[in-house]
């Protein structure tokens, strides 16, 4: 599965996601700064919303649309937070212009059937549906339907709702999914996160597997990249300062960067199976038991527990000729601190 020039899954490295969501407090040039603040951060992508207020919800504000759920936004309505959070469409061609300036791979999480086709005139190379929305599933076959790969957050969703969404795209001939493990709780608490999940998502529903973060810090990604997931994604703010209804569980710039940096080391270390030694370690084999000569002997002489040992260091022979050689004697003299060689050895 390729996203822009980028393949995604198998040995390849994992995709990072900055997440720019509301980080931009209504201003153009703070999301364009944003932007290229992404791209020094080392991240992969960046990834916008696309919706209005009037394609989230409606404007009203009985207790159906008011926020009283425990969250950062209690207190507002529906129709005001989106009104506050979302990024002008106006804005788009601009910041994938931007994007592509700065060697970032540009996308976005359509909200509705609209915002689908606004983004097919942008020629995106991905879409992202959010956790709310994988009960929309007239959405994801429309978005499927347009043969680009499909990340699926899963926040809020059963088995039987994951199952869903993933045979909807298939419904469509779109292979190219990836689910993404993600706690819809804002900021979530580690204990929520469950992330041994990755690995079961992707032998379960056979697909590519990621991690959306909303806790604070990067330990959560650095072990989800242990687990498997080969997408990453992070709401990511230029300046902490900026405020905004996302900027309390963001990263900035330096924690962005040290995520980064955590999940590509993570990388290193994971590396391959592999039971080959580097150069380096054949080289400190010398420093391996061996046989040695450890007390002065003639010709003729015994080779006994008393005049052969393993010891370090590893130029005589191998240990596990130890018990084979007891018994057999010595062709020549030799000083104590010589390796046993089996030239030396009468057969």
């Amino acid at each position: 599965m390729k996203i822009g020039n980028r393949q995604i899954g198998n040995n390849n490295p994992c995709f990072i996601i900055a997440e720019l969501s509301a980080n931009h407090n209504g201003d153009l040039n703070v999301a364009i700064e944003t932007i290229r603040a992404a791209k020094r951060t080392g991240a992969d992508a960046i990834k916008l919303q696309t919706y209005t207020p009037d394609t989230m919800t409606i404007d009203a504000n009985n207790e159906h649309f008011k926020i009283t759920v425990g969250t950062l936004w209690d207190g507002k309505t529906l129709y005001e937070l989106y009104g506050e959070a979302y990024t002008p469409w106006e804005w788009h061609k601009r910041l994938f212009e931007v994007a592509e300036e700065e060697g970032l791979i540009c996308f976005s999480s359509p909200f509705d059937i609209t915002a689908v086709d606004f983004l097919e005139d942008l020629n995106v190379p991905a879409y992202k549906i959010a956790s709310f929305e994988i009960q929309d599933i007239p959405l994801i076959e429309y978005a499927a339907s347009k043969g680009k790969p499909i990340i699926i957050s899963t926040g809020i969703a059963e088995e039987e709702d994951i199952q869903l969404a993933v045979d909807t795209c298939r419904s469509v001939g779109n292979n190219d999914i990836i689910l993404l493990k993600c706690t819809s709780s804002y900021p979530a608490p580690l204990e929520l996160a469950n992330l041994n999940t990755i690995p079961d998502l992707k032998t379960r529903f056979q697909v590519e597997v990621g991690f959306s973060d909303h806790t604070y810090g990067s330990l959560a990604p650095t072990v989800a990249t242990t687990l498997g997931a080969k997408v990453i994604e992070k709401h990511f703010i230029l300046d902490k300062s900026i405020g905004g209804p996302d900027a309390d569980f963001s990263l900035d710039v330096n924690e962005f960067t040290e995520m980064v940096n955590r999940v590509r080391d993570t990388e290193k270390l994971l590396g391959k199976v592999s039971y080959e030694i580097s150069e380096k370690v054949k080289n400190n084999r010398k420093f391996a038991r061996s046989l040695f000569i450890v007390k002065d002997v003639k010709a003729g002489d015994v080779i006994s527990e008393d005049n052969v040992r393993s010891i370090r260091p590893g130029y005589g022979i191998h240990p596990k000729y130890y018990n084979d050689l007891l018994g057999k004697t010595f062709l020549i003299a030799k000083k104590a601190g010589t390796p046993l060689e089996f030239d030396l050895i009468q057969e």
